[in-house]
């Protein structure tokens, strides 16, 4: 299975580092306040066998230390993981050089004295950076191990249904129907499914729309050699291809009657002849199918086999639409993007945050796919109104932009789930009830009118 993406606001942890220790714990009493782990070090050397690659979090470090200082553990961090996100903290006089420092690759600094509110602001953000990077490490590896396996990108309760589905569902040996509009990932579901099942057999997809009348048998079931004019020699259908693996039915609805009635029969044995042979070939795999429309509705007006209905659909799995998940469309661009500026081999683009709120309020009618066909047009430099996005148009870079966005829809649908409880909402996000209302203060959300 690929590796499930963890909630920005589910994983904090800050290692700090300041010398004075009246300081040291005040700071860290704000930061455990607001809802971090902390490791609170007085020294640069303390600090250094805390971060690693995978660390979860942020660094936060005085400048000005004993012994070694806070600018050369920026650059021994910066070697071990650039990504890994430092907060410099800087006296009055400092601030030059801390610009400096941020050039060669600190997330950001705050002047002595600074308020506890600008603390926890600039850490929360730095830690949501962390959470993405992480998160695209952890798929990125999922793709090196299963490169056909695309991820099940989410955190919205409706795709969290789905995933626990495929979990269940996935080593169990009952065939499946799949439901979605064109785009909504029924592929992906289906292989996810197979990756699942443990089965070591070939994942094998047929568009059924696409296979021609003529060459269903064909390519289907096979042939023996001598068969047809053309038929040479023997040929393994697309059956008994998927032995001992899964067969992908996509757009089932669009297969003729007189079709349906041929692949119901060798459903229903798990046998199949070859065309222009007699001896049965048992095949054993699993069957997924997909539709875009209600089959049982189509089969009610008879453009449908209600049996073959039957047949495939031991355990059916419904997909949401894209606009019935606005809050995931962050974090599914964030990872096109990503994806698009490595194969494109260009840099990540920047956008609005008015573009982030045009994407979330749009219908999507071609759903995740076109969504994915928006992220490539941004690395291309082309946004979704066909024009070119200009340098000085770019504004506030686009994952604060993305992270803001998806932190609010994160919060509001909490909120909805749990009848505007503030209490109950802090519990299902995984952050104290002190953090929330900060977050609904920034993000200017009222509770009370969530629950109506």
């Amino acid at each position: 299975m690929t590796a499930q993406i963890t909630s920005p606001m589910t994983s904090h942890h800050v290692v700090l580092v300041e010398d004075e220790a009246t300081l040291r714990l005040a700071t860290g009493q704000t930061l455990e306040l607001g809802g971090f782990t902390v490791a609170a070090c007085a020294s640069a050397e303390q600090a250094e066998g805390l971060l690693d690659r995978d660390y979860p979090g942020v660094l936060v470090t005085d400048v000005r230390l004993p012994g070694r200082s806070g600018l050369q553990l920026l650059a021994q961090v910066m070697a071990i993981d650039a990504d890994l996100p430092v907060v410099l903290v800087t006296g009055h006089g400092d601030v030059e050089m801390a610009v400096e420092a941020m050039r060669a690759g600190a997330y950001d600094f705050i002047e002595k004295p600074f308020a506890s509110e600008r603390l926890l602001a600039t850490v929360r953000r730095a830690q949501e950076k962390r959470d993405l990077v992480l998160a695209n490490r952890r798929w990125q590896a999922a793709w090196l191990q299963q490169p056909d396996v695309p991820p099940l990108l989410g955190q919205s309760a409706a795709i969290e249904r789905v995933r626990t589905l495929v979990a269940s569902l996935g080593p169990a040996s009952v065939d499946v129907l799949i439901n979605g509009q064109t785009g909504s990932g029924k592929e992906v579901v289906a292989r996810q499914l197979h990756a699942a099942s443990g089965r070591k057999g070939h994942f094998v997809a047929i568009n059924c729309g696409a296979l021609p009348e003529s060459v269903f048998e064909s390519e289907m079931f096979g042939h023996e050699a001598g068969a047809f004019t053309s038929a040479q020699k023997r040929r393994i259908g697309k059956l008994e291809y998927a032995d001992g693996g899964t067969l992908f039915l996509d757009e089932i609805e669009s297969m003729p009657l007189n079709l349906q009635v041929k692949l119901l029969r060798v459903l229903q044995e798990r046998k199949l002849e070859r065309l222009g042979g007699n001896d049965p070939v048992p095949f054993d795999c699993r069957v997924i199918a997909a539709s875009k429309v209600d089959l049982l509705q189509l089969s009610a007006s008879g453009a449908f086999r209600e049996d073959l209905y039957y047949r495939i659909s031991v355990v059916s799995i419904g997909l949401p639409q894209l606009s019935q998940r606005r809050e995931d469309i962050p974090l599914l661009l964030a990872h096109f993007v990503q994806a698009a500026a490595l194969r494109q081999q260009r840099p990540l683009p920047t956008w609005r945050a008015a573009q982030m709120v045009r994407w979330q309020s749009r219908d999507w009618p071609g759903n995740v796919r076109e969504l994915r066909n928006v992220a490539e047009r941004l690395v291309l430099g082309i946004d979704d109104d066909s024009t070119v996005v200009a340098d000085d148009e770019a504004g506030s870079h686009h994952l604060t932009a993305l992270l803001d966005a998806y932190e609010s829809m994160l919060i509001t649908a909490a909120l909805q789930a749990t009848g505007a409880s503030v209490t109950l909402a802090a519990e299902r996000l995984g952050v104290p009830r002190k953090t929330l209302y900060d977050k609904l203060k920034k993000h200017r959300i009222t509770a009370g009118r969530l629950a109506d």
